[in-house]
């Protein structure tokens, strides 16, 4: 009678909290950061979202097939260093909130990155995937320098669209930010938000 009850709870708990089962988002880290610092995101294999925070933190938070992955984020002043590594190899997710105003530089090694308004400077690099970055107002920015090895770059958002291989896409403004992103095989869109 013991081991039945014993299984209806679980069963039961199972329902009420599936997240405790089937991997619930939960931040694998959450510091206080400044407003218009640098990060640096070094990112292993998976698909991410790096979003505006509604304060200053930077917080990571895992979704989908975690794993045991590592995250490690140091802060120096008015710069920080976000590492994820060892990520499963499949549907691995997470969500990266930074300060609405940052410079952030991105280095991926293969998967699907999403970067909201964020105000600043982007510098980003991926071997493998597709990346959307939401530029907000064009006006805001000095320069884009946009390429991809195999692939299409959407840029209509600034007067450009290119596809097929090793293309290559640039433009000037008045603005002080600069944006570079680089891939490999993928599709790149520039996009208004």
């Amino acid at each position: 009678m013991r081991s039945r009850t014993t299984v209806a709870i679980v069963f039961v708990a199972g329902l009420c909290a599936p997240g405790l089962l089937h991997g619930q988002p939960k931040a694998a880290a959450d510091k206080a950061f400044v407003s218009g610092g640098t990060i640096d995101l070094q990112l292993d294999g998976g698909n991410y979202d790096i979003q505006p925070a509604s304060d200053n933190h930077i917080r990571v938070i895992l979704n989908g097939t975690t794993g045991q992955p590592r995250v490690d984020v140091t802060i120096t002043g008015t710069h920080a260093e976000v590492r994820v590594k060892d990520t499963p190899r499949n549907n691995f997710q997470a969500t990266i909130e930074v300060p609405k105003a940052a410079d952030v530089v991105v280095r991926l090694s293969a998967g699907n990155l999403v970067i909201g308004a964020i105000a600043g400077a982007k510098d980003v690099e991926s071997y493998a995937g597709n990346v959307q970055i939401a530029v907000g107002d064009p006006n805001e920015y000095s320069s884009v320098d946009a390429s991809v090895k195999a692939g299409d770059i959407d840029a209509r958002v600034i007067g450009g669209s290119k596809s097929g291989l090793f293309q290559h896409f640039t433009w000037s403004g008045r603005g002080k930010h600069t944006l570079r992103a680089h891939l490999g095989a993928g599709n790149l869109e520039l996009r208004s938000k």
